[in-house]
Formats: C-alpha cells, structure tokens, sequence
C-alpha cells in the first residue's frame, strides 16, 4: 500500500516539474496551476480524463477556445516534445506509461502555444478533417459551380387519387393543405410516418407528378415547366442502377447523355471523374454497382453513385426520396454533410428522411413535419421543439428530437406531456377518444396538432409565402428556355446506348448457366439423329423432325428472353425519360439492336454441333443459309416478346400470353397437323414457327425432293417475306405501346 502511495505522490511531483518544463520551453509567461489532489488543474476545473477535457469548450485545436492562451494539447502531441528526462524515476516513467496505455491525456493551461505549434495540431479538428463517408478519405469538396438560383414556394398543396373498385370508384386524399418553401441554399427535410405523404409531396415539387389537385407550386414566382427538367436532380428512394456497370461507367454515361452539347467528349468524361472524387467514391470507381445476385460496392457507396448520377448536371434544385434508408448511422451522417455541401453551392435541396439521427436532425435547415396528410410543421429545424413545447408537447424524458417528432405524428404520446388543452377535450369513459392507458387517442392527438398549427402559425406563414418575393426578371426569364436541348445528338444517344446495353447484358448472355443450356441441348440432338442424313424419303421424314425442333426451340428460348426486357427496365426507362436524358426512339433502337449480336453467338454453336453431328446437308451454301434461316426465326421470336411485354408491362400477364401464343404458334407449324381446316387457317402466317419449318426445309432438300412429310417446298421468298414483316410488326406495336406508357414525369 506504501508502494503505491509513494509512486502515486511521485507521478503528481514529476507531473507538476513537467508543466513548469513545458512552461519553460514554450516560453510561456504565465505559470502553470498547481495539480489539485482530485486530478484537476486549476481548482478541479479540469479533469485529467480525455473524456472530460473533450467536454470543454476549445478541447480540440481549431475550435474556439477557453481563453486567447489557453490550448488543449493531446497526449499524443506532448510526447512528441524533447524533455531532460534524466531526473524521472523508474518509478515515474512506469507511472507515466500506465497512464498512456490507459488512454488518459493532460490538459495544461497557464502557457501560450506559438502559431506555428497551432498550425501542426490542426489536424485533430474533427471540423477540418476531411473524413471518407466510410473508411476513406473524401479528397475534394463539391465545386461550388455557378448555377441559377431557384427559390421554391408551394402553398396549400392537395392532392387526391381515385381508388377504382370492383363494384365503385372512390377519392382518397393524400395531401391538405401542404404549404412551406426553401431558398437556395438551404437543406429542407421532410419527415414523418410511413404513408404520411412524404413522397408524394416531394414528386410533386420535383415535377414527377403532372400537377396537384389544388394550391400553387412556383420556381422563380413562375410555375412548373417541362424546360424545367434539365435544371432539376431527383433521387429516388430505390437505388436504380445498372448492376454490371462500373461506377466510373454509370458515371460516365450519365454524363454523356446529360450534359449538354458543347462541351466534348472529354470534358464530359472529366466531369464524372471530378463528380467521383467529390463523392470519395475512387476507391470503388472500377468496381461493378452490383445487385441482388451479383456482388459490388456497398449500400452508402450506391447511394452516392445516385446523387452523383443528379448532380453531374450541376442542378439549381435536388431532391432526395429518403437517401439514408439501410445505412448505417456514420454513413447517413455523411451522406447528410455532401448535401450540405451541395446546398453551399447556391443549390436548393429538398430531402425526405424517415427516421433521423439526433445528430442528422441538427444538420438541417428547414423541417416539415407531416401525419396523414397534413401539416403539422414547417419551419427551421432548430425551433421544432420549441414550437411544440409551446403548445404543450413536451418529452418527458431524453430522447432524440426527431424520434419525438414521429411519435407526435403517429398520435403516440407515451412519455410526452399532454397538453391541458387536449386533457380538456378528452371525456373519461369516452373509449373513442381516450386509449387503455389514458392518454388521448392518436386520432384526437393529430386533429389537436393540426388545429393548434393552423391557429398559431400557418397563418402568418401563409402571408410569408403570398407576399411577392423580389427576384430579378432576368433570373424569372431564365427558368424558360426557348426549345428543349437534348445532350446529345439522335445518333450519339443511340450509340451510348447500344454499347452502354452491350456492357451490361454481355453477363447474362454468356453465363455458364446459359451456355450449358445450349451446348447440353445441341449435344442431345447430335446423338439422337446421329449422322440420319439420306436421301430418301424415310430419311428425310425422319429428319424433318429434328428441323421442326430447331425452328421450334429457336422461337421458343428467345420469346421468354425478351418479355422480360422492358418490364424489368420500366423503372430505368421511367427515371432516366423522366430526367429527358435521351429520345425513346433512339433508346428502343438500341435496345433491340444491342442484342442482335449476342443472339448471333449462341445460335452458331448450336448449329455447329447439330449440323454435322446429324449429318445435315455437307453444303457451305446450305450450313450458312441454315444459320441465316435460325437468325431470323430468333428476331422475329424476340420481337413478339418485346410487344407482349411492352404492352402488358406485367411479367406474370406476359407470360400467360406468350405460353398460349407459343404454344399455339408450334401446334400451327406444320408437322404436328398438315391439313388445317380453312377457318383457321390464317394461324400458319402468323406462326414463326412455320415459316421458318419451311424454310429448313427448302434450305435442305430443295435439291432432292418438293415435298417433304407432306409440306410443299417453294423457292422461300414468301416465307422470308413473312418473317420480316413480323420481325419490324412486332417491335412497332413494342414501340407504340412503349409511348402510350405513362410517366411519372407527365410526358
């Protein structure tokens, strides 16, 4: 016990020669406190603790400080310091180092550091520090390029949906009475409930929406215009990203075909790499977006890859539906501080949030809160609680502000104070309008929340937002432009599209799984007409039928391929025409071309291990006919797909109907029934299937016989003739029914 009395007196005398040796060195004027018995300095009025020193105002260099000559400085900092040590003891030093491995560090007051020592600790300030969003390090700021102010104002905003039923049709009101607006520069959040209205509100201000059912929303004192979509980003809640793309290539593409013309290529792809650095995504710029079966960059780096897809056009307005959603706190944290970032730019952001951090709360600027459609407040962030407390809604014990919030918004006021307003209108004994544990009902507590904002502030909010804002006429003419500007060409949309759909679906397309496929098939048909080849007519009827297996499995595959195209890229083609980022017709052409040369592929091995296993015609003329004839059956097959799946837009629909259409389109080809009664007849043209029977057929045995297991064998033209009328019938009707799809843009 002695022991360690002795060496703890030790620790304190060695302490206190050590702040009179620092004092020294520095040059400090000013002597050092004394080292009180309780660990402090000064009186106890500051703990030996880094916890309690981080408490202190200026405990970290960068920040205000204590007084002019008062500077924290970290242990870590204070070893780097050379002292005569020689007069420690054994002791002491072992003292000291317990103290070190134990995390403590001393807080010295009484000396003044030079500038240059100031300098060299700036590093330590969690301000200056540029930290990755993540684990890396963020290395650029957001440019803060020139762009043109929007100034936002929305008041008495409603909107209502019909709801058709089986038997009615009824009107159910999403919004009331909506009113707020946000100025350049400003970070407006939007919270509430799930089914609140959150982002119906947020559709609505970033033009997804066509209008609302009632109120006024204008840019600039003008309303909304379609020329308004280039100055406009909206990220959506879901990540929409292509999965086999790269960062640096979703990028790069986004920039290509936004960004307007007169730049070069080159300066549009600086661009997206400047965008990749601001976002501190380099580390991850060659890494594959990823997806549900495919493995790539992680939830917060997608998330930044969706604002850097918006902000690579360098918006006036940015809206955001939800962007923090799955991630975790740190990461949420960031994301917040580029918005932040973003908005110093002279941008307008307008953000929804679900459930905030303490610490994301304070980072906003403007906040609405809204319950079953309402509003329940609109103001600066930093004045909701007060605003509630006001009228009687006060946590009763510590909790996160915005946590707080939601519950008021769901009607829930366990742990709040009831206001005495509200105790009033509560009855005893009325179930309807009390709860098992007394408190009012969440009903009655939303009708007093948007009664008691109604009365005590939309008012004088309201003449706010009526009152003319005084904007230069010049910043009103430019929210119109004089024609739509496209940032690419028709032909340069085109080809960014085609190669950008050829990196993308080269995966799919030579996957193990698919190749296997028809590798294993073709290998199968080898060996059951292994070398059946003959001239005569048993020979040739036998062979017929490994001909009609070809037309059938080649109009078969790529029908189930292509009805899935446009359903499950609906919602890329919905973002990226919403953001007018290129002219569907120049996106349909590419496409249905793009495919074109992987269909090629996988067709050519069939037909080389069937071809010569069975014993097909030995002609070149013959083999590559063969393979031009299946080509042709594989697009026009591809082109009912994509009209079956443009037009209906529903997998399962879609695939009912090509299951009855395929089916009946091979029981119609020509070998199952030959003679077809007259009435039905018609079926045979538009069977795929039998024009390309046929055609094998003339292709094969032209030279042999003109009839084959009774099929008439013509010269082939009409049957070509037919196959190309559906493979451009086909993706017309595709295309049409495309542009009589609705957008959420309105267009």
């Amino acid at each position: 016990m002695m022991d360690k009395t002795s060496s703890t007196s030790l620790l304190r005398t060695k302490s206190d020669q050590l702040v009179e040796a620092i004092s020294a060195a520095m040059g400090g004027g000013t002597k050092s406190s004394p080292m009180n018995g309780d660990g402090t300095v000064g009186g106890g009025s500051e703990t030996l603790s880094r916890k309690s020193s981080r408490r202190l105002t200026g405990a970290s260099p960068g920040r205000s400080g204590i007084g002019k000559n008062n500077t924290h400085i970290r242990k870590s900092r204070s070893a780097q310091l050379k002292f005569d040590l020689d007069e420690v003891t054994s002791g002491a030093a072992l003292s000291r180092a317990s103290s070190a491995s134990l995390g403590l560090s001393f807080s010295f007051t009484g000396f003044t550091v030079p500038p240059d020592e100031i300098a060299d600790m700036k590093p330590f300030s969690d301000d200056d520090t540029p930290e990755d969003i993540e684990t890396g390090t963020r290395k650029m700021k957001i440019q803060a390029e020139p762009t043109l102010p929007i100034y936002l104002k929305f008041t008495e905003v409603c909107y209502k949906v019909v709801i058709k039923g089986v038997t009615s049709t009824r009107e159910k009101e999403i919004l009331t009475g909506i009113s707020g607006s946000v100025d350049p520069g400003e970070v407006l959040a939007m919270m509430g409930p799930s089914g609140s209205g959150k982002t119906t509100l947020l559709s609505l201000l970033g033009g997804r929406i066509k209008e609302p059912t009632g109120g006024s929303i204008t840019y600039n004192e003008q309303p909304y215009s379609k020329h308004l979509k280039s100055r406009i980003g909206f990220v959506t809640q879901d990540d929409i990203l292509f999965p086999h793309l790269t960062v640096r290539e979703t990028l790069t593409y986004a920039a290509r075909l936004r960004l307007p013309k007169k730049l070069t290529k080159e300066e549009k792809q600086k661009r997206a790499i400047d965008v990749i650095y601001e976002l501190g995504l380099e580390r991850c710029q060659d890494t594959m977006i990823g997806g549900s079966f495919v493995r790539g960059v992680s939830g917060g780096e997608r998330k930044r890859v969706c604002i850097g897809n918006e902000i690579i056009i360098n918006p006036s307005l940015l809206f955001l539906d939800e962007p923090t959603s799955g991630l975790d706190s740190t990461t949420a944290l960031r994301t917040i501080e580029i918005l932040h970032d973003i908005a110093e730019a002279g941008k307008t952001v307008i953000t929804t949030i679900h459930q905030p951090s303490s610490r994301l709360f304070h980072k906003f600027d403007k906040l609405i809160l809204l319950g079953k459609g309402s509003l329940l407040y609109f103001g600066k962030a930093s004045e909701a609680m007060v605003y509630f407390s006001s009228i009687g809604c006060s946590p009763l014990i510590s909790m996160n502000p915005a946590e707080f919030l939601l519950d008021l918004a769901n009607g829930n006021l366990n742990d709040v104070s009831v206001p005495s307003e509200l105790e009033d209108k509560v009855q005893i004994g009325n179930s309807d309008r009390e709860t098992g544990n007394g408190k009012p009902s969440p009903a009655v507590v939303q009708e007093y929340l948007v009664e008691a904002y109604e009365t005590r502030v939309a008012e004088s909010e309201k003449k706010k937002l009526l009152a003319p804002m005084m904007i230069d006429e010049e910043l009103k003419s430019k929210i119109f432009t004089t024609k739509r500007e496209w940032g690419a060409s028709w032909f340069e949309q085109y080809s960014i599209l085609f190669w950008r759909g050829l990196k993308e679906r080269r995966h799919d397309y030579f996957s193990w799984l698919r190749i296997t496929q028809v590798v294993a098939t073709a290998v199968i048909l080898g060996m059951l007409w292994w070398q059946s080849g003959g001239d005569s007519p048993k020979q040739m009827q036998e062979q017929s039928g490994l001909l009609f297996f070809i037309a059938v499995f080649w109009g078969f595959f790529p029908v189930f391929t292509a009805i899935f195209t446009f359903p499950q890229e609906r919602a890329m083609l919905n973002k990226e025409r919403s953001a007018d980022m290129y002219r569907l017709s120049a996106y349909f052409l590419a496409r249905t071309t793009s495919d074109i040369p992987l269909d090629l592929i996988l067709p050519v091995l069939f037909i080389l291990v069937v071809y010569f296993m069975a014993g097909l015609t030995h002609d070149a003329c013959a083999f590559f006919l063969t393979v031009l004839t299946t080509f042709l059956c594989i697009v026009a097959a591809q082109g009912l797909g994509l009209a079956i799946g443009a037009t209906l837009m529903d997998i399962k629909k879609a695939t009912t109907l090509a299951s009855v259409t395929v089916m009946t389109f091979m029981l119609a080809g020509g070998y199952f029934v030959k003679e077809v009664p007259v009435f039905i007849s018609w079926l045979r043209y538009l069977s795929y299937n039998y024009q390309t029977y046929k055609l094998l057929l003339k292709v094969q045995y032209k030279e042999k016989n003109d009839w084959v297991d009774g099929i008439k064998v013509g010269n082939g033209v009409k049957e070509v003739s037919t196959l190309l009328a559906m493979v451009f019938g086909y993706r017309l009707l595709a295309y049409i029914s495309l542009r009589r799809m609705k957008l959420h843009s309105g267009t």
